[in-house]
């Protein structure tokens, strides 16, 4: 059953991706090579704890005998794994890597959930590609986000997106409405027919997110029941996904909000890789000018 939140209850739903967000970004401070994904599921629990909210995935059930409980607060999934990757002692991060995180605060009796794909280090450029294909698809589905379309021409616009580029999408898995459960109705598959599925109403919450697949969409699950690979073993998906939500006369003020904030993001990182790259050819330049000056006596 849909369930349509009045404006407080999206104001409480507000608050939980609030907390979610600010994780991935302090969660992005400390990807880089030789850290392990269980560091990183420490540093999402505690600072989920640190803003008032619950990791929502830990413990989160398999609803399978044999299977655990999801373990993690986090699913950090590398690589060719697709989603619902386990934090591990054992998984440390490469240079070249791409890592997707995806997580759940939980306050005040809603869900926050979001994901991002992040590059270890310097990667390949088709690896670059994969995840702005994948951030687009993001966009181009949330276009149709609004009233009086359905979520059918949300999965269509996604799955052509991302077919147009060359890539498959995964089948098997979705997005969904969210709110007080984590997983709610409607199912929001990453293909599908324009007009088709449920009509989008005021008050509705929903997690679109898009996963990509490099290869072919084929997939399998690993002994641990929950990880998820590429079939054909190539570089593993991207993923790309925020909670939202559709009120009346303020949902296009927040899709412009949301494509701001991505684009100042991304313009901040080009900076600060400027930045770092002077700063380095400026105290290689001060060590050989220094060098000079003592075996020179200049």
């Amino acid at each position: 059953m849909i369930t349509i939140k009045s404006k407080k209850e999206i104001e409480l739903m507000r608050e939980a991706c609030r907390i979610a967000n600010l994780t991935q970004l302090e969660i992005e401070k400390h990807i880089k090579p030789g850290v392990t994904t269980y560091e990183l599921d420490k540093i999402a629990e505690e600072t989920m704890r640190k803003y008032g909210a619950l990791p929502a995935e830990k413990g989160y059930p398999s609803g399978r005998k044999g299977v655990m409980d999801f373990p993690g607060s986090i699913c950090a999934s590398v690589n060719d794994e697709v989603i619902h990757g386990i934090p591990s002692k054992r998984v440390v991060l490469q240079e070249g890597d791409i890592i997707s995180i995806d997580l759940v605060a939980y306050k005040d009796g809603f869900n926050g959930d979001c994901a991002r794909t992040y590059i270890v280090g310097k990667t390949s450029e088709e690896a670059k590609r994969l995840i702005e294909v994948t951030k687009q698809a993001f966009f181009e589905g949330i276009k149709f986000a609004k009233k009086g379309y359905r979520v059918g021409d949300i999965s269509n616009a996604i799955g052509e997106f991302v077919k147009q580029n060359g890539y498959s999408v995964v089948k098997e898995f979705q997005g969904h409405g969210i709110g007080r459960s984590m997983h709610e109705d409607p199912g929001v598959p990453n293909y599908g027919k324009p007009n088709k599925g449920p009509r989008l109403e005021p008050g509705m919450t929903i997690a679109v997110e898009p996963m990509v697949i490099m290869g072919n969409d084929g997939i399998l699950e690993l002994d641990d029941g929950w990880t998820i690979i590429t079939e054909d073993r190539k570089l593993g998906s991207s993923l790309w996904k925020y909670n939202f939500n559709y009120r009346k006369r303020a949902r296009d003020i927040d899709i412009t909000k949301l494509i701001v904030y991505n684009i100042l993001v991304d313009l901040w990182l080009k900076i600060m890789e400027v930045t770092y790259f002077v700063k380095r050819r400026c105290y290689r330049s001060w060590r050989y000018s220094s060098w000079s000056s003592t075996k020179y006596n200049i």
